[in-house]
Formats: structure tokens, sequence, C-alpha cells
């Protein structure tokens, strides 16, 4: 596995791990780091999934946008579904906040690597 892979996976976990942070700080919840593991299970389960139909699929790791969409997907249905089934919460607005945040942290860094990306191979063009 390449470097840019492991760090492209690393980061996925960290920002999946930081919307339960984020999440969890809102509410005022406590005992934090097994709160934020707690949350964050079913949407590093889902981030997994995506990880792997993508990569099994593609046979290249969801490492731009359009291949970390189906991670974003995957982490938000798995997700909800796996907090469904062990009696979580699932509220709309939820689903809602969830969908966004993880969208923007999933696709969000994968939109600037590709834009870093582009403006190095302009640069090194000229």
């Amino acid at each position: 596995m390449s470097r840019r892979v492991v760090t492209a996976l690393v980061l996925d976990v960290l920002l999946v791990l930081l919307f339960a942070a984020i999440g969890r700080a809102s509410h005022d919840e406590g005992n934090v780091v097994l709160g934020v593991l707690g949350t964050a299970w079913p949407f590093l389960v889902g981030t997994a999934v995506g990880w792997a139909v993508v990569t099994l699929t593609g046979r290249r790791p969801p490492l731009d946008v359009g291949r970390g969409i189906p991670v974003w997907v995957c982490a938000v249905a798995v997700g909800m579904l796996l907090r469904r089934l062990v009696g979580d919460g699932t509220a709309l607005s939820f689903v809602i906040v969830a969908t966004i945040v993880l969208g923007v942290f999933l696709l969000g860094w994968r939109a600037l690597d590709t834009l870093r990306r582009s403006r190095q191979d302009r640069a090194t063009a000229s």
C-alpha cells in the first residue's frame, strides 16, 4: 500500500472521529474518548465498507472526489443503519447534519488535494 493511500485512509478515519467529537461536544456529552468512539464506530465501519467497495470494484483506492463519493455515501448509510440496529438515534436532523458534515470532510480534502496537485503539475510544466 502506497504512502498516499495510507495517508488518505488515516485522514478519512481522523475526519470521522472529528465529526463524532464535534457532535458530542456540541451536546455537552461526557466521557470524551469512549463517547467519541461510541459515536464514531458505525461511521468508521461505513467508511471501511466504502473503501472496500471502491477498491474492489475499481481496483483503485478512493483518492479523488469521484471515488470518494461512495466512501461518503457508505459512511452515512451504513453508519445510520448500524446506529438504528443498536438502538441509537437516527433523527432526520442528525441524518441531515451527518450527511453534510461527512460530505464536506470526506470529499473536501479530496477536492483540495486535487486542486493542489493540479497547481503543482502546472508549476512543474512551466
